[in-house]
């Protein structure tokens, strides 16, 4: 953590999608390390939000509501921050809603991609761009083993696919605009992440916390379907770790990266909220046996031993632990009275020590 704060105290650094749940912890771990952020997103979207709960527009340089389909828009207020380093985020992230608006779906995640990089090659002080997709972006073959860095893409759902798609991008601009020089790209596939402040639709533990208010059961479509489940911290360590090899100008860190879980953390939904109810002992669920249009794989690994060798990074929180701290986010929140902007930098320190 050390050698993070020396590589990004004073950095200028751009962040897409950070009014959502992993943008807004990012923009919170940035402060912590001393880095000038400036934010470029939608609006948070529903209430309450972790961007608001957590204050964390006070840690900010800048923040644009924009959208990344705005090419003009992102390509000012890129220009206007004049960053070292892009972090891209913003996506249409839920695999469900791309069944319902594909379009969208499409749009931002692919057309978004492309616009950003477009910014980043007419923004001279850029020296390096990491785009953040998912690890559904590969074609999913239900292996037992995990998916590395070579496999192929795909994806069926518009979600999916359209993140194989951004890692497309990711690569051509890449190959054909910065080979001889330039920003160093590279992208980030991480697995299910959970933690406090999640708050989005058809997501497993904030629907759970919903029907926990609302004081009924969880339904839950695919209760034996496994999951590479870990804490946000995690991944945004990993991608930390990343975007300094490449503001080192380490061009062999130019590519895509996993950040997944330990393997012993590669768990079915049932088993992630057992472990839920040992914290929330309200918490009530069932299985959904009725038939869904939108198909879901049974079973989803990452291999991340290139992260772990290259890098240098590890898991810090093991689920159990990733569990507890998501399960204490979610019960201070409720109380009220809680300043969740101390509680969620409090959490920080603890994943940082």
């Amino acid at each position: 953590m050390d050698a993070l704060a020396r590589a990004f105290h004073g950095r200028r650094v751009f962040v897409t999608g950070h009014t959502g749940f992993k943008g807004a912890w990012l923009c919170l771990f940035l402060a912590r390390l001393g880095a000038r952020v400036t934010g470029y997103a939608l609006a948070p979207s529903g209430t309450p939000s972790m961007f608001e709960l957590a204050r964390v527009g006070e840690t900010l340089e800048r923040h644009h509501l924009a959208d990344v389909r705005d090419q003009a828009a992102l390509t000012a207020a890129m220009a206007g921050a004049a960053p070292e380093l892009v972090l891209h985020l913003a996506a249409q992230a839920l695999v469900r809603h791309s069944y319902a608006d594909p379009v969208a779906t499409w749009s931002t995640n692919v057309m978004g991609t492309v616009h950003l990089l477009e910014a980043v090659r007419a923004c001279p002080d850029v020296r390096a761009a990491l785009v953040v997709t998912t690890d559904k972006c590969y074609e999913n073959q239900d292996w037992p083993w995990g998916y590395r860095e070579n496999d192929r893409l795909g994806g069926h759902d518009p979600y999916s696919a359209s993140k194989a798609g951004a890692e497309l991008v990711a690569h051509s601009y890449r190959s054909s605009f910065f080979a001889g020089g330039g920003p160093l790209i590279a992208s980030a596939r991480a697995g299910n992440v959970i933690g406090g402040g999640d708050w989005s639709a058809d997501r497993l533990i904030p629907d759970a916390v919903r029907a926990m208010q609302q004081g009924g059961a969880l339904p839950v479509r695919s209760p034996n379907a496994t999951r590479p489940w870990q804490h946000v911290l995690e991944p945004l360590h990993g991608y930390l770790l990343l975007a300094a090899r490449l503001l080192e100008g380490d061009a062999t860190c130019a590519g895509p990266w996993n950040f997944g879980p330990d393997a012993a953390d590669n768990l079915p939904v049932a088993t992630l909220l057992n472990g839920l109810q040992a914290h929330w002992p309200q918490l009530a669920w069932r299985h959904d046996g009725a038939q869904h249009a939108a198909k879901e794989a049974a079973l989803l690994y990452l291999d991340s031993s290139k992260a772990r060798q290259q890098l240098g990074w590890q898991v810090r929180w093991p689920l159990p632990i990733g569990i507890e701290r998501t399960a204490a986010w979610y019960a201070a929140c409720a109380r009220g009275s809680v300043d969740m902007r101390a509680f969620t930098e409090q959490q920080l320190d603890h994943f940082c020590a």
